[in-house]
């Protein structure tokens, strides 16, 4: 299932109530608009095409109330044959879509669905007379229909309205002059200007002083953040303050806020279980409604003896519009939707329904330490050499320069005013360090492994430094060493708490050395924490909490941490300082590195599966009473077909309420 649900620009086959209804997606740009299929008539999501694309429909209805106007109103009597002209002009009116598609389906061996179901249950009813009921059926079923894609388009706009805050418009400093450009346009190495107010158009790092930024549209929180020269700023914060300079660090097209917004389109396309199951049963369902409609239909022959067969046709008809599945086909995937939408207004976004089931289930939580429950922005408080300081820091920096690890940028911003080198021949060792050349002398940079790993002799007291230690060899000669302090983030303990009230373990995972892992796992009243880990001991330790039949979440932010984020039931990465491959490889992204956004995760995930469960017993509840009223005589077919649309108008309410629900 994991490697499935990762595969990108995945489209769905049921979306709605049918393949052959279901909204395309179209990533050309990062768009995410709706497109017509021929089957049926979705006008891009507007709601204004939707109604105005259905005018035959509103004809129809208007015909079907003057002619019940006339006749039970009034009480004016309309010649049969007149009566058949309107009612047949109002049923073609309202339903060619339907019947077509119907007949196309037929034509290609799909004799189930709904369309077929309507087009025989309102033929059967002009069969025996009822033209002003066949009409009625097929009109409200229509509107049904309406309803579902105006609720279909709403939810995916406002998914869509989340995250689709890219400028159209950006200015470019080129050769002295301001040039408005589209984003596109601009290249890595050029610098914007973006004024007050203004939306970053494209990742970058700020040249100006300082600035301040809502990152709202990233967060999902409107707090300022205050950022000074040098630091990251991504395209979807808005400049709130002065004028700002920013260097360009990516195209518009692999911006953060891009891949997010990607991701969020994808999120979609990936059906949770419910999901799948429900359209599994529908296949099984329908061809079950025609076969008990035709034995409403043709049993009663043998047992009853003033058979009349237009009467038990007319009890069928009934049977097969109530058996229509439209309230559970469109209701559980609105649902979906919503708890996507949720999450992401919560800066959690969450890359398909299906991961909104599976997160519900978990009973472990593993995570991983630096940048996850710790803020991972360190600061070197020590520096201990052998040879002249300045020169040692400078070459230590120069090296890590190189690599992305939060322990390297704390280095290099601790030499900010030293002059660096560019190296040359660099390896990074995963969990060890990184080799390479810095002038004329090989460098190594990395904890005590790597240091023996190229047997370097160190002395033996930087074994007990509980401290993060940055150890510098210079010529496969020790050369010294920098301690390095990380910070506890402020919800990490609370997230713990949260988590065991959930009754879920929480577990944590280190590189770092065991006395600093489990000093931090103390603080945080962690039972259990692993260190001195390389990345396949993550893998092996999760693999054998799996094996166990523990369901797994994993939590990390480096691109160590993704081969275990792939092996766990949920993976969840920190979308803020995480790496790209992390946040590719996750399932679940936090937007703002929170870890108790985890929390919301898992509370958006049990909202969504309750109201997704209300409305399959709302659905099969009604449907299940009226059928047995159609097939008895009691109800009629004015009735099934209310019953009908009201059940799915209210599993569709019901799934609106998860985007009214707060975290």
């Amino acid at each position: 299932m994991k490697n499935e649900t990762r595969t990108k620009h995945i489209h769905t086959e049921k979306e709605c109530c049918d393949h052959d209804k279901a909204p395309s997606h179209n990533h050309d740009n990062h768009s995410h608009n709706s497109h017509s299929h021929d089957d049926h008539d979705h006008e891009g999501g507007e709601n204004t095409g939707l109604f105005l694309g259905r005018w035959p429909l509103w004809l129809s209805l208007t015909i079907l109330a003057v002619f019940l106007f006339v006749t039970y109103g009034l009480k004016i009597g309309i010649n049969t044959y007149a009566e058949i002209a309107l009612m047949l002009s109002a049923y073609v009116l309202a339903g060619y879509k339907t019947i077509a598609l119907a007949f196309r389906k037929i034509k290609r061996g799909d004799l189930f669905n709904e369309f077929t179901l309507m087009t025989i249950a309102t033929l059967g009813a002009f069969y025996i007379g009822q033209f002003s009921e066949g009409v009625a059926v097929m009109i409200f079923y229509e509107i049904g229909e309406l309803i579902q894609d105006l609720a279909v388009s709403k939810s995916k706009r406002s998914i869509k309205a989340l995250l689709d805050v890219r400028p159209d418009a950006v200015t470019v400093i080129r050769e002295n002059k301001d040039l408005v450009l589209s984003p596109q346009e601009v290249q890595i190495g050029e610098t914007i200007l973006v004024k007050a107010g203004e939306k970053v158009a494209l990742d970058g790092v700020l040249l100006s002083a300082s600035g301040v930024f809502n990152t709202a549209a990233l967060t999902g929180e409107s707090k300022p953040s205050v950022k000074s020269k040098d630091e990251q700023i991504l395209a979807g914060m808005i400049n709130t303050e002065k004028t700002v300079e920013i260097e360009v660090r990516a195209l518009f097209k692999d911006s953060k806020l891009s891949r997010i917004l990607e991701m969020v389109q994808d999120a979609t396309a990936r059906k949770a279980p419910t999901q799948l199951m429900v359209s599994r049963l529908a296949k099984i369902y329908t061809p079950i409604v025609f076969g008990l409609a035709l034995l409403i239909i043709l049993v009663p022959l043998i047992f009853v003896s003033q058979y009349d067969f237009q009467q038990w046709l007319y009890r069928g008809m009934v049977f097969l519009v109530i058996a229509c599945p439209c309230a559970l086909t469109i209701s559980i995937p609105l649902g979906y939707f919503g708890g996507i939408g949720l999450a992401s207004r919560n800066g959690i976004l969450v890359k398909g329904s299906n991961f909104l089931d599976v997160v519900t289930g978990i009973d472990t939580l593993v995570s991983d330490k630096t940048g996850t429950l710790t803020k991972g922005v360190f600061k070197v408080q020590k520096v201990e050499t052998t040879l002249d300081r300045d020169n040692f820091i400078s070459l230590a920096a120069s090296l890590e320069n190189y690599s992305t690890h939060p322990v390297a940028k704390a280095v290099v911003q601790f030499a900010r005013a030293k002059h660096l080198t560019k190296p040359t021949d660099v390896e990074e060792i995963s969990g060890l360090g990184l080799i390479g050349k810095v002038g004329d002398k090989l460098v190594l940079c990395g904890n005590t492994k790597l240091m023996k790993k190229f047997d370097v002799s160190f002395p033996d007291e930087l074994e007990k430094i509980v401290e993060t230690i940055v150890v510098v060899a210079i010529d496969n000669s020790y050369a010294g060493y920098l301690t390095i302090a990380d910070e506890i983030k402020e919800d990490s303990l609370q997230t713990v708490k949260d988590l065991k009230a959930l009754g879920i373990e929480t577990i944590m995972l280190s590189g770092d050395k065991q006395a600093i892992t489990s000093q931090i796992a103390s603080s945080l009243q962690i039972n259990k924490s692993y260190g001195d880990l390389l990345p396949e001991d993550k893998v092996r330790i999760v693999q054998e909490l799996k094996d166990q039949g523990r369901h797994i979440a994993f939590v990390g932010d480096g691109v160590n941490d993704a081969p275990v984020i792939a092996l766990a039931d949920v993976g969840i990465a920190m979308g803020g300082l995480g790496s790209d491959a992390a946040i590719e490889t996750a399932d679940i992204v936090i937007q703002n590195d929170q870890p108790s956004k985890i929390v919301s995760a898992i509370k958006a995930g049990k909202i969504t599966k309750s109201i997704v469960y209300q409305n399959i017993m709302l659905a099969m509840g009604i449907k299940v009473v009226v059928m047995l009223l159609g097939a008895s005589g009691i109800a009629t077919l004015w009735e099934a077909v209310f019953a009908d649309v009201g059940v799915a108008l209210l599993a569709i309410l019901n799934a609106f309420r998860i985007q009214g629900k707060s975290l």
